[in-house]
């Protein structure tokens, strides 16, 4: 490709929203060891209502999920989709709209959650005038990643934008369609569906939100900066059209797998238990392509560490999406349901999956849209990765531990059939695991410091360069 073509890309949208996923990846992981000094220490809350439990845990839900993990989609389309179609985005002002309209959207959401304005849905709490300017960001992004596939000079359309493609559409009906609800002021609004109706319509959305924003849009940035960082071709180009196109059928069905044990019918709790189990088969292939991907060249990962990023965050795909449906299996989920056990699975994926394929693209694309060709300081990230394994690893024990602990503490009957122990020694028995989580964030939330560090160092580095 030539110097010619690489200078016309739109480099600069990739930067903000690279320098702001850094940010907001602080910010976000920052509420969450709060959140979890809380369960650990309940007087870190400082008795001010704004900083309660149920108030910051959805403001760091949203802050980790959409303003990290989307400025980290955003930067990491609009980077691969110009390199894959080999043109320049189809529009610049579009792209610029989208960088702050996302901004405003999560300044939004970080003033209305602490106030309590929220609509109580998982993933899906802020309120209606937030709701109507996600979705005009939203389809605005679409236009401008569809109008550039549509004008690229390279026929083939990459598999990475066919997952962009599923992420863009799905997300956007799962957003429209959950968000249908009756304003009766500008911070209040109800749902227009009810009762069972109503968590069937929030688990349609919120399992798929996991399966679209943060699996298949993921997936996109594995399948282009994995091999690009390799500098390897993906190990089977006709296993990633299987995966992609099993992958996308299964997912939307998998939701009901929320609501077992509840007042949702059998026979929808049956058809998501089982469109779970059925998800390992395409999960298992895609991480099975991206590891196979080093296949010949495994000492690369002596030498690279944002290789040993991707790699990890591919396994721990792979690990994720085998407990996902284990834990839809009725027999499993009756010990998991409610517990810390959901708790480590989401985080074995959001941290050990999402969190480390999208560090490992930013250390890819920060140098680059910087004008240079590599970071500040490899060391530090070959700190930042095993501050992120270790951080990432005491999390996930902790939970596992406290959940099966408390699904079994919560079962446990006497002989006369009553309960051996009470909630609150249950409470009691989880409180070493809950520092062990508080200790594993803390880590984790170090290693994004060092992040900001390199980054910083690496544009000073550019500047001087440039000067």
């Amino acid at each position: 490709m030539s110097e010619e073509v690489i200078a016309k890309y739109n480099d600069a949208i990739v930067k903000k929203f690279c320098v702001m996923a850094v940010v907001w990846g602080i910010v976000g992981m920052l509420v969450g060891v709060l959140a979890a000094s809380q369960l650990a220490f309940p007087f870190m809350n400082l008795d001010i209502p704004s900083l309660s439990f149920g108030r910051i845990r959805p403001l760091h839900t949203n802050a980790v999920i959409f303003a990290f993990g989307g400025c980290v989609l955003f930067a990491a389309i609009y980077y691969s989709v110009q390199r894959t179609s080999r043109v320049r985005l189809f529009s610049d002002t579009i792209a610029n709209i989208t960088f702050w309209g996302w901004q405003i959207i999560i300044v939004l959401a970080a003033i209305t959650l602490p106030l309590g304005i929220t609509t109580g849905k998982e993933y899906a709490e802020l309120e209606w005038p937030i709701d109507i300017l996600i979705a005009v960001v939203w389809v605005l992004f679409g236009i401008n990643f569809f109008a550039t596939i549509w004008k690229r000079r390279e026929k083939h359309i990459y598999v990475g934008n066919w997952f962009f493609m599923a992420l863009i559409i799905a997300i956007t009906v799962l957003h429209v369609f959950n968000s249908f609800e009756l304003p009766v002021s500008m911070f209040k609004s109800y749902s227009v569906y009810a009762g069972v109706q109503d968590a069937m319509v929030q688990w349609w959305y919120g399992h798929n939100a996991v399966g679209f924003f943060l699996t298949a849009g993921f997936l996109g940035i594995m399948y282009y900066f994995l091999p690009k960082q390799a500098k390897l071709p993906i190990f089977s180009y006709r296993l990633s059209i299987l995966h992609f196109w099993t992958l996308i059928f299964i997912y939307v069905w998998a939701g009901p797998h929320h609501l077992l044990y509840t007042a949702l019918p059998d026979w929808t709790q049956t058809l998501g238990m089982t469109f779970s189990i059925m998800l390992i088969a395409p999960s298992w292939g895609g991480m099975v392509n991206g590891i196979m991907t080093l296949k010949g060249a495994w000492d690369k990962l002596r030498t690279d560490p944002i290789l040993k990023f991707m790699i990890v965050a591919v396994s721990f795909y792979g690990m994720s999406t085998f407990e996902g449906p284990m834990l839809a299996v009725r027999t499993v989920n009756s010990l998991s349901h409610y517990t810390d056990w959901g708790i480590g699975h989401v985080h074995s994926g959001a941290l050990g999956w999402v969190a480390m394929i999208s560090i490992g693209a930013l250390y890819y694309m920060i140098p680059r849209v910087f004008g240079k060709t590599e970071m500040y300081s490899g060391k530090l990230i070959n700190t930042h990765f095993w501050m992120a394994t270790i951080g990432v690893l005491i999390y996930i024990v902790a939970m596992w531990i406290s959940g099966i602990m408390q699904g079994l503490m919560w079962r446990a009957v006497n002989p006369d059939g009553s309960l051996t122990y009470t909630f609150a020694e249950s409470v009691a028995a989880m409180h070493p695991y809950y520092v062990m989580r508080l200790i594993g964030g803390l880590i984790f939330f170090g290693g994004m410091l060092l992040m900001a560090y390199n980054a910083v160092m690496t544009a000073k580095a550019a500047e001087r360069r440039l000067s």
